[in-house]
């Protein structure tokens, strides 16, 4: 039976406390939103299945860059950030420093630090699994994770996603760098995009507030107008200025806003 306690009343408690639907105040809500677990799985899978294909596209990249099909799949297996993995082989194929490349994927997987904070109240999982949880902690579950109603929901959503992506992009890795070979010129077949374009086409719609955009269209901008000047790698570590840049001017348009306002009202 699907579990009714919704997810902002569920926040912070045990995971092994009792749930009901009720308020603290021991009066139940006027109205409970519930979700079939069928149709939680059904979204997991389809967004598990949508992104693991696109594994194959890692293996052939990886292999093309020169990575050995051991230090393919260990990358895969360990790391499992898609676009921090295509960032490191990326950077190694044009030739940047192994430091630098590195350092530019270890940056852009911080973000996962991120959504695991908000994830762990949301699931409230035992801390035994929590460890084993982690590796799981990516775009896709986080996608998939958030909008749930119900912490059972959550549960269900994070677990469906984590596990099918982590087995088929895993299986389309091997399969990728066993079939580079066979492609010839990897470069032709344009395939180091297929993950870039699913990461951004989750992303988009989780940009709903204007500083959210801006954000997101200068980090763009200074990646792409450092990458013809910068070795490969740093772009990507610069263009993470963006974030502070645009809440530093959002503050300062802020406080010039409410210092207007109070001379206003002196007046």
């Amino acid at each position: 039976m699907a579990e009714q306690t919704t997810l902002p009343e569920g926040v912070g408690e045990s995971a092994d406390a009792p749930h009901d639907n009720t308020t603290a105040s021991g009066a139940r809500p006027a109205a409970v939103v519930t979700k079939p677990d069928s149709a939680v799985v059904r979204d997991a899978l389809g967004v598990g299945i949508a992104v693991g294909l696109s594994g194959f596209a890692f293996g052939v990249t990886s292999a093309g860059s020169g990575l050995s099909l051991l230090q393919t799949c260990v990358l895969s297996l360990a790391v499992f950030t898609g676009a921090s993995q295509f960032a490191l082989v990326g950077a190694l194929a044009a030739g940047g420093n192994p430091y630098t490349a590195a350092a530019g994927a270890f940056f852009l997987g911080v973000r996962n630090s991120f959504y695991g904070l908000r994830l762990s109240q949301l699931l409230a999982l035992p801390r035994a699994l929590r460890p084993f949880a982690a590796q799981w902690v990516i775009d896709e579950t986080t996608a998939v994770t958030l909008p749930q109603p119900t912490r059972r929901a959550a549960r269900i959503g994070f677990a469906v996603t984590g596990l099918t992506l982590y087995v088929l992009w895993n299986l389309t890795t091997l399969l990728g760098a066993l079939g580079a070979e066979a492609l010839g010129d990897t470069d032709t077949w344009g395939l180091d995009a297929a993950s870039p374009a699913v990461f951004l086409a989750l992303l988009a719609p989780m940009l709903k507030s204007t500083t959210e955009r801006v954000t997101a269209a200068i980090a763009v901008l200074l990646a792409l107008g450092l990458l013809p000047v910068l070795p490969a790698g740093v772009p990507v570590l610069l263009s993470a200025l963006a974030a502070p840049a645009v809440l530093f001017l959002s503050g300062r348009r802020k406080a010039t806003d409410r210092a207007t306002a109070t001379t206003e009202e002196d007046r």
